[in-house]
């Protein structure tokens, strides 16, 4: 990829991180506000107002590419509907590229995680890659043939709700189903499974938050697993437990050459990926049980670095 400047914008269930890429895995520039909350006019002016201060700051900028945690109509940059914010049937593309200026690109947030992976991440170098990141809900990418797999419209490949316990707990936001692996393995799920636990073990460290009037959330399950708490180790287990049952179906299916997990849930590490491998090399058929499962490489940087690196592709007319 050429040595221009492009503008990455990562749309989240709580934060919005902006970044300038210059053809290379780390941003010249970045910034990052809160997004929960917002309404749907108030997330449009808040990605143009973001756009524009990148532009600002590099007015180099040749175009913006945006990452939604939405199903999305890809050739028209119409977002169709989302879990966990407040976006449905929205001309995004649009709507942004009149305020900022410039050529604007819009995909699916996961697309773009397993874009930045495939360029310049953990899946650098392969033609078959699979990517679920997980933190406020669970998204994923599918790299097939060196490309990504959007599905019919671009709607595709939202591998979070691929369901992995069939009576399940019901899937968050406006998703109709049960049992999701979002709704079971999120952040959002885990600081459910941590308020679970603690009610159980009221002398773990979880349990003992809890009677300070703590209200258990992930963070406070990653940190108490970090110290060794058994309570939260289990929940971390049991976590890693959807993941890999969710990977099962998904390594059976596509048959990857790797699957990567990112997200914030990551910070967990091998207390996470052991579970998920775990169940991988029991369950898949021969020989998916063997694929590798790694922790992605650009952090929480992905989907900006791909938003960017897709703006920088679809410049070039090759997106």
């Amino acid at each position: 990829m050429r040595q221009v400047e492009t503008i990455g914008l990562d749309l989240g269930g709580t934060k919005l991180a902006t970044g300038v890429v210059a053809g290379k895995p780390e941003a010249v520039w970045s910034h990052q506000v809160p997004s929960k909350g917002y309404s749907q006019l108030e997330i449009v002016d808040l990605l143009a107002a973001e756009a524009n201060r990148a532009h600002q700051a590099r007015p180099g900028a040749v175009a913006a590419g945006i990452g939604v945690p939405a199903t999305v109509d890809f050739d028209h940059g119409h977002v169709i509907s989302t879990v966990n914010l407040d976006l449905e049937d929205l001309p995004l593309r649009d709507l942004v590229a009149e305020r900022v200026g410039l050529p604007v690109v819009v995909d699916n947030d996961g697309n773009l995680a397993m874009l930045g992976e495939a360029l310049y991440g953990a899946a650098r170098g392969t033609r078959n890659a699979l990517l679920l990141t997980a933190g406020t809900g669970i998204g994923g990418g599918i790299w097939l043939d060196g490309k990504l797999y959007r599905g019919a419209t671009g709607a595709g490949a939202e591998l979070g709700h691929v369901v992995v316990e069939i009576d399940g707990h019901p899937c968050q936001g406006n998703c109709p189903g049960r049992g999701c692996v979002e709704a079971m393995a999120s952040g959002t799920a885990i600081g459910r499974h941590g308020r679970e636990a603690a009610a159980r073990h009221p002398e773990s460290a979880l349990g003992r938050l809890a009677a300070e009037g703590v209200e258990i959330e992930g963070p406070h399950v990653t940190e108490a697993a970090r110290q060794g708490d058994e309570a939260a180790l289990g929940v971390v287990e049991l976590t890693g437990h959807y993941l890999g049952t969710a990977l099962v179906s998904l390594v059976n299916v596509f048959q990857p050459e790797v699957v990567v997990l990112g997200g914030g849930v990551i910070a967990l590490g091998e207390h996470l990926l052991e579970p998920a491998r775990r169940e991988v090399r029991e369950r898949a058929l021969k020989p998916m049980n063997r694929t590798p499962v790694v922790a992605a490489e650009l952090g929480p940087a992905a989907g900006m670095i791909g938003a960017a690196a897709l703006a920088q592709l679809a410049w070039e007319g090759a997106a």
